[in-house]
Protein backbone atom coordinates (compact mmCIF):
# COMPACT_ATOMS: atom_id res chain seq x y z
CA UNK A 1 0.00 0.00 0.00
CA UNK A 2 1.44 3.51 -0.92
CA UNK A 3 1.96 6.03 1.98
CA UNK A 4 -0.97 7.92 1.08
CA UNK A 5 -3.37 5.42 0.73
CA UNK A 6 -2.27 4.37 4.20
CA UNK A 7 -2.92 8.00 5.43
CA UNK A 8 -6.24 8.37 3.92
CA UNK A 9 -7.25 5.15 5.39
CA UNK A 10 -5.96 6.12 9.05
CA UNK A 11 -7.58 9.28 8.73
CA UNK A 12 -11.01 7.64 7.82
CA UNK A 13 -10.77 5.17 10.74
CA UNK A 14 -9.87 8.80 13.41
CA UNK A 15 -13.11 10.51 11.62
CA UNK A 16 -15.31 7.34 11.88
CA UNK A 17 -14.05 6.56 15.35
CA UNK A 18 -14.71 10.14 16.64
CA UNK A 19 -18.29 10.36 15.10
CA UNK A 20 -19.47 7.62 17.12
CA UNK A 21 -17.19 8.86 20.62
CA UNK A 22 -19.34 10.10 23.59
CA UNK A 23 -17.55 13.64 24.71
CA UNK A 24 -17.13 14.23 28.43
CA UNK A 25 -17.45 18.02 27.78
CA UNK A 26 -20.67 19.95 26.71
CA UNK A 27 -24.35 19.63 27.40
CA UNK A 28 -25.18 18.97 30.82
CA UNK A 29 -28.94 19.29 30.54
CA UNK A 30 -29.68 15.87 30.85
CA UNK A 31 -29.44 13.90 27.15
CA UNK A 32 -29.04 10.23 26.87
CA UNK A 33 -25.94 9.24 28.37
CA UNK A 34 -24.36 12.71 29.98
CA UNK A 35 -23.30 12.49 33.87
CA UNK A 36 -27.09 14.64 35.06
CA UNK A 37 -28.67 10.72 34.05
CA UNK A 38 -25.94 8.67 36.02
CA UNK A 39 -27.00 11.37 39.56
CA UNK A 40 -30.35 11.80 38.34
CA UNK A 41 -31.18 11.67 42.42
CA UNK A 42 -28.23 13.89 43.54
CA UNK A 43 -29.75 17.06 44.50
CA UNK A 44 -27.64 19.97 42.60
CA UNK A 45 -27.79 23.79 43.14
CA UNK A 46 -29.76 25.78 40.70
CA UNK A 47 -27.28 26.97 37.29
CA UNK A 48 -24.75 24.43 38.85
CA UNK A 49 -22.89 23.23 35.31
CA UNK A 50 -21.12 20.09 35.81
CA UNK A 51 -17.32 20.53 34.69
CA UNK A 52 -17.01 17.03 32.92
CA UNK A 53 -13.32 17.12 32.28
CA UNK A 54 -12.54 17.45 36.20
CA UNK A 55 -14.99 14.73 36.89
CA UNK A 56 -15.43 11.01 37.25
CA UNK A 57 -18.45 8.99 38.03
CA UNK A 58 -18.92 5.12 38.31
CA UNK A 59 -22.55 3.84 38.94
CA UNK A 60 -25.88 5.64 38.39
CA UNK A 61 -28.64 6.30 40.39
CA UNK A 62 -28.94 6.29 44.02
CA UNK A 63 -25.49 4.27 44.07
CA UNK A 64 -23.24 6.50 41.92
CA UNK A 65 -19.62 7.02 43.13
CA UNK A 66 -17.33 9.38 42.50
CA UNK A 67 -16.18 13.03 41.75
CA UNK A 68 -18.55 16.07 40.21
CA UNK A 69 -17.48 19.65 40.09
CA UNK A 70 -19.88 22.09 39.88
CA UNK A 71 -19.33 25.45 38.05
CA UNK A 72 -21.66 27.76 40.72
CA UNK A 73 -22.95 30.96 39.64
CA UNK A 74 -23.53 31.57 42.93
CA UNK A 75 -21.15 33.25 45.58
CA UNK A 76 -19.82 30.47 48.01
CA UNK A 77 -22.04 31.18 51.13
CA UNK A 78 -25.33 30.34 48.68
CA UNK A 79 -23.74 27.43 47.71
CA UNK A 80 -23.12 26.33 51.31
CA UNK A 81 -26.32 27.23 52.41
CA UNK A 82 -28.10 25.19 49.66
CA UNK A 83 -26.12 21.76 50.61
CA UNK A 84 -26.66 22.67 54.57
CA UNK A 85 -30.21 22.85 53.64
CA UNK A 86 -31.13 20.44 50.91
CA UNK A 87 -29.06 17.15 51.89
CA UNK A 88 -30.51 16.37 55.21
CA UNK A 89 -33.75 16.70 53.49
CA UNK A 90 -32.59 13.99 51.45
CA UNK A 91 -31.80 11.96 53.86
CA UNK A 92 -28.37 12.33 54.83
CA UNK A 93 -26.86 13.29 58.41
CA UNK A 94 -24.39 16.10 58.78
CA UNK A 95 -21.39 14.92 60.16
CA UNK A 96 -19.08 18.06 60.20
CA UNK A 97 -19.10 21.59 58.97
CA UNK A 98 -16.18 23.85 58.57
CA UNK A 99 -17.20 27.48 56.82
CA UNK A 100 -14.55 29.77 55.55
CA UNK A 101 -12.34 31.23 52.85
CA UNK A 102 -12.23 27.30 51.74
CA UNK A 103 -15.45 25.46 52.97
CA UNK A 104 -16.41 21.71 53.72
CA UNK A 105 -19.17 19.37 54.14
CA UNK A 106 -19.26 16.00 55.40
CA UNK A 107 -22.23 14.09 54.81
CA UNK A 108 -23.59 10.15 55.47
CA UNK A 109 -26.18 8.00 54.64
CA UNK A 110 -26.99 4.73 55.08
CA UNK A 111 -23.42 3.01 53.70
CA UNK A 112 -22.50 5.95 51.67
CA UNK A 113 -20.26 9.39 52.61
CA UNK A 114 -20.53 13.07 51.02
CA UNK A 115 -17.88 15.69 50.80
CA UNK A 116 -18.76 18.99 49.87
CA UNK A 117 -15.90 21.06 49.27
CA UNK A 118 -16.69 24.85 48.36
CA UNK A 119 -13.88 27.32 46.82
CA UNK A 120 -14.19 31.11 45.00
CA UNK A 121 -13.99 30.37 41.52
CA UNK A 122 -11.81 33.68 41.32
CA UNK A 123 -11.84 37.12 39.95
CA UNK A 124 -15.58 36.64 37.62
CA UNK A 125 -17.18 35.84 40.85
CA UNK A 126 -19.15 32.24 41.58
CA UNK A 127 -17.84 29.25 43.22
CA UNK A 128 -16.46 25.38 42.47
CA UNK A 129 -18.07 23.12 44.56
CA UNK A 130 -16.34 19.48 44.33
CA UNK A 131 -18.86 17.22 45.50
CA UNK A 132 -16.96 13.26 46.38
CA UNK A 133 -19.21 10.56 47.66
CA UNK A 134 -17.97 6.80 48.06
CA UNK A 135 -18.85 3.87 50.15
CA UNK A 136 -18.13 4.01 54.37
CA UNK A 137 -15.08 2.52 55.59
CA UNK A 138 -15.55 -0.86 56.56
CA UNK A 139 -12.15 -0.89 58.23
CA UNK A 140 -12.77 -1.62 61.72
CA UNK A 141 -12.01 1.22 63.86
CA UNK A 142 -8.44 1.65 65.30
CA UNK A 143 -7.76 0.15 69.33
CA UNK A 144 -7.99 3.01 71.72
CA UNK A 145 -4.82 4.30 73.11
CA UNK A 146 -3.67 2.78 76.44
CA UNK A 147 -4.09 5.68 79.35
CA UNK A 148 -1.11 7.37 80.46
CA UNK A 149 -0.06 6.36 84.04
CA UNK A 150 2.35 8.03 85.76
Amino acid sequence: MKPVAIKSLLLSIFILLSGCATTSGGDTSGGSGTMNDLIVNTQLPAGAKINHSQSLIMGSGENWIGRVVLELGQNPNAAYNFFLEQYPQQGWTLVSAVRGKSSLLVFTKADRSATVELTEAGVMGGSLATLTVSPKSTLPPPPAAAPVRR
